[in-house]
């Protein structure tokens, strides 16, 4: 039942934004199923909530398209048993925080997370070298890096092929790697406990090298913003690495502070691109071999033209073809590899962004020069940004790319989907606007 479940969260993946997606439904996991009920894991209980508030009709939908009926779903609070947080230990030299313990990095380092399985192509080459520079130790003009990128497209890997580099090389390294969360999270507690002096010195003097990831996550938490630079100040002096990744740039995250973000891009950004043609062909051709999976080169080269989203579309689709042959001893061939495409593909036809400003333009009576231009008036930004939601949902275009098309950012774009998002829950008006501009979009497609 967890492969339905998976097979259900890459469905809602292409429905709903990227960085929604990573946020609330990519952590949920299958704690138990049987044929008429499913019980869902979160990993709190804010998430919890919004995911009951906001996905649980989009989940029995996924779930019925996916063979399953009318299944009652459950969603608790997945309890799991975690180490203690560095703010939670002794403040003894001799008891550091779990991620400094190189015979424990395994709980928190993946095995298969190394260089040597990374696969490297124009659009992340820039961030591996930068990566291995960073691990090895090598003279640089850069102190700290920042690894900008979606999900998916391997900048979780590259930080943590550098922690597994510098722990091969000095196993003594006290590296402390977490997401920005964990890092928010432990500081409350410390606060909560009278144990923020230990969970400052723990982190200024007791950590050879950061790697936090995740860091857009703290917009908006002004004291949590403040501790971590202060704490890379201290870091920075004592010439400490410090690796970062985001989704975002800090200065398109909301509510980022001028400081933080100044200390963020203090050292070398690079970004990491959805992965070309080529790159897809040998991330396919590898991870085919990695699972023993015996995929002609035509197949190979079908699903690298089809699959252009990310590294774990790719990866869901040999998951598929792999069970399909083991399960259902069914051959993998093209017949197959266009069914699984299917799939995972939203639209056997795709709708570009040209079509729809038309379609939206003329709905709406409105020149298409505005749509782009920087006037924010109600009559051209409402259109805009129902633009720029229908765009994100029937294109196969980046948020970048949508971006461009009028003359605003990738961050932009997202906050108008969200936006069209979020109000089509209160306004009918809006919604059944929604409802007929894609119904229009879904006759293009036939």
């Amino acid at each position: 039942m967890s492969a339905v479940w998976d097979q259900v969260k890459d469905q809602i993946r292409s429905d709903i934004p990227k960085n929604s997606f990573s946020l609330w439904i990519e952590p949920i996991a299958c704690m138990e199923a049987t044929g008429a009920s499913m019980v869902l894991g979160c990993p709190n209980r804010f998430s919890r909530n919004w995911v009951m508030e906001n996905y649980l009709s989009l989940i029995h939908e996924k779930l019925e398209a996916a063979g399953m009926g009318h299944i009652a779903v459950d969603v608790k609070v997945q309890s799991c048993k975690r180490d203690p947080s560095p703010a939670s230990m002794p403040a003894h030299p001799d008891q550091l925080p779990l991620p400094s313990m190189p015979r424990r990095t395994n709980l928190w380092l993946k095995s298969q997370f190394t260089f040597d399985r990374f696969i490297v192509g124009q659009s992340n080459e820039f961030a591996y070298s930068a990566s291995r520079n960073m691990a090895l130790g090598q003279p640089c003009d850069f102190q700290s890096l920042l690894m900008l990128a979606n999900t998916g497209l391997g900048k979780t890997h590259l930080s943590q092929a550098i922690g597994h580099t510098i722990l091969e090389k000095n196993p003594d390294s006290r590296i402390f790697y977490m997401t920005a969360e964990d890092f928010a999270n432990e500081m409350v507690s410390s606060l909560k406990t009278g144990q923020i002096e230990a969970f400052k010195r723990r982190y200024r003097q007791g950590c050879d090298v950061l790697l936090l990831e995740e860091v857009h996550f703290l917009g908006g938490k002004e004291k949590i913003q403040a501790e971590l630079g202060y704490t890379l100040d201290a870091l920075a002096n004592d010439n400490k690495r410090i690796i970062f990744t985001s989704a975002l740039p800090p200065k398109d995250v909301p509510r980022m502070s001028r400081e933080l973000t100044s200390r963020l891009t203090a050292g070398l950004v690079t970004t990491i691109a959805d992965p070309d043609y080529e790159t897809r062909v040998q991330i396919l051709t590898r991870k085919a071999a990695a699972c023993h999976l015996s995929v002609s080169q035509e197949v190979i080269h079908y699903l690298a033209e089809r699959l252009r989203r990310d590294v774990r579309q790719m990866e869901s689709a040999l998951t598929c073809l792999k069970a399909r042959a083991e399960l259902l001893g069914a051959r993998i061939d093209m017949d197959l590899a266009k069914e699984v495409a299917a799939a995972l593909v939203s639209g056997e036809q795709s709708v570009t962004p040209a079509l729809i400003i038309d379609m939206v333009c003329r709905y709406y009576r409105v020149e298409p020069e505005k749509i782009s231009s920087p006037s924010r008036k109600k009559v051209y930004a409402y259109p805009r940004n129902i633009y720029a939601y229908l765009c994100r949902h029937y294109s196969d275009e980046t948020l970048a790319e949508i971006g461009k098309t009028i003359n605003r950012s990738h961050s932009t774009v997202l906050y108008c989907v969200e936006q069209v998002a979020h109000r089509m829950k209160t306004d009918r008006t809006l919604k059944h606007q929604i409802e007929f501009l894609s119904g229009r979009i879904e006759d293009m497609k036939k």
